[in-house]
C-alpha cells in the first residue's frame, strides 16, 4: 500500500475549546486596537482649545482688573511715578516691617500701574517696597529681589493719587502736614485745577472740619516747607497756631524762618521747640492768645486805663483826666525819658 503525505502540521490544540466567550463577536476580538472616530477627535480638540482660550481670557481679565498677584523685579518699580504723600518712615516701624517680611514674607501686595518698556509705576505700598529693597541689600537673598503686586489701571492721574492717599490713611495714617503737602503738590503737578479741588478730591471722605485743618496746614507748606526738616512731626495744635499767625501777621513767615535758622534744630523735639517759641513770640500759643496778651482794663480813682492786645497802645479816660493830672503825667514821662 502506498503511503499518504501529511499536507499540514499536526495541531496540538485541536481538542482545546477555542470558541469565543458568550457575547463576543469573533469578528472583533477584545484585544484588537480601537481607534477614535475622526469626528470625535475633532470635537475633543475643539473643546480643549475652547477651554484653553477661556482660561487665558480669564487670566487676562484678572490681570487687567487687578485681581492677579504678580511677582515683579524690584528694579522695575518706579517709586517716583507719583509725588509721594508720605515724607518719611519711622525707624522703629520700618524695622518691625522688615522683621515681619523676614519671618512671614510679603503678605499684602503693593499696587502698580504698567508703564512702557517693562516698567511699573508705584501707586501704593511705598513702605513695603522700601523695606524689601533694604532687605535685598542687607541679606542678598533672592526672595527679597521681587515684590508681589496688583496691576491697576486708574482711569486718571487723580484716581491714582486718591488710591495712594486712601491706602496710607487706612494703614498708617498721614500727618496733617503730609496731607497738606500732597494736596499742594497734586495741584502743582496739574492733577487738579487748584488746591481747593485737590483737597476735595483727595479727601472726599473726610469731614469738613478735617479738610479745614488740612487747608490750614497748606499755608505752612507754602511758607515754611524749604526751612523745615521734620515737618511731618508738627502736632495738630501747633500747626493750627502757626497757620493762624501766618494769616494774621504779614512778617510771620520771615520771623519764623529766621528763628529756625538761628536754632538750627537737629531733632524733632528741637524743631518743635523752636517753632513753639517763635509762635509764642508772635502772639499765639497752642491756638489761643497767651494771658499776658489779653486786653488790660483797670480803674485808678476816676481814671480808666485800657491797654491793647499787643501792649503797644494805652488809653486813659474818665472824670479824673484833669489838666493837673495831664501836667503831672507829662512831667513824669519827660523825667523818665531823660
Amino acid at each position: 500500500m502506498a503511503k499518504r503525505k501529511r499536507l499540514t502540521p499536526a495541531r496540538p490544540d485541536y481538542l482545546e475549546d477555542n470558541r469565543p466567550a458568550p457575547g463576543v463577536n469573533p469578528m472583533f476580538p477584545t484585544d484588537a486596537p480601537r481607534t477614535t472616530p475622526p469626528v470625535a477627535q475633532v470635537a475633543g480638540a475643539t473643546a480643549a482649545q475652547a477651554a484653553l482660550e477661556e482660561l487665558s481670557g480669564e487670566l487676562r481679565a484678572a490681570r487687567a482688573e487687578g485681581r492677579l498677584v504678580q511677582d515683579l523685579p524690584l528694579d522695575a518699580i518706579e517709586e517716583t511715578y507719583l509725588v509721594r504723600d508720605r515724607m518719611a518712615a519711622d525707624d522703629a516701624d520700618m524695622e518691625a516691617l522688615k522683621e515681619s517680611l523676614k519671618a512671614r514674607g510679603q503678605q499684602t501686595p503693593i499696587e502698580v500701574v504698567e508703564l512702557e518698556g517693562g516698567r511699573y509705576g508705584l501707586i501704593s505700598g511705598w513702605r513695603r517696597l522700601t523695606a524689601l529693597r533694604a532687605l535685598a541689600q542687607e541679606t542678598g537673598e533672592a526672595r527679597f529681589e521681587t515684590v508681589r503686586a496688583f496691576l491697576r489701571q486708574p482711569q486718571s492721574a487723580s484716581d491714582a493719587y486718591v488710591a495712594m492717599v486712601e491706602e496710607n490713611e487706612i494703614r498708617v495714617g498721614l500727618s496733617y502736614y503730609e496731607r497738606a503737602r500732597i494736596v499742594a503738590r497734586a495741584a502743582e503737578q496739574g492733577v487738579y485745577p487748584d488746591e481747593s479741588a485737590a483737597l476735595r478730591g483727595l479727601f472726599a471722605s473726610a469731614s469738613r472740619a478735617k479738610r479745614s485743618k488740612i487747608g490750614s496746614f497748606i499755608a505752612i507748606y507754602h511758607a515754611l516747607d524749604d526751612h523745615l526738616r521734620f515737618a511731618s512731626a508738627i502736632p495738630e495744635r501747633l500747626g493750627l497756631s502757626i497757620a493762624k499767625v501766618l494769616k494774621e501777621e504779614a512778617k510771620a513767615a520771615s520771623l519764623i524762618t529766621t528763628a529756625l535758622r538761628k536754632a538750627a534744630p537737629q531733632s524733632v523735639e528741637a524743631e518743635i521747640s523752636a517753632l513753639t517759641r517763635a509762635v509764642n513770640g508772635l502772639g499765639a500759643s497752642g491756638g489761643n492768645p497767651p494771658a499776658a496778651k489779653t486786653p488790660l482794663k483797670e480803674t485808678f480813682g476816676g481814671i480808666q486805663l485800657k491797654q491793647s492786645r499787643n501792649g503797644a497802645q494805652v488809653t486813659l479816660s474818665g472824670e479824673g483826666m484833669s489838666e493837673t493830672f495831664l501836667a503831672e503825667l507829662k512831667a513824669w514821662l519827660h523825667a523818665r525819658g531823660t
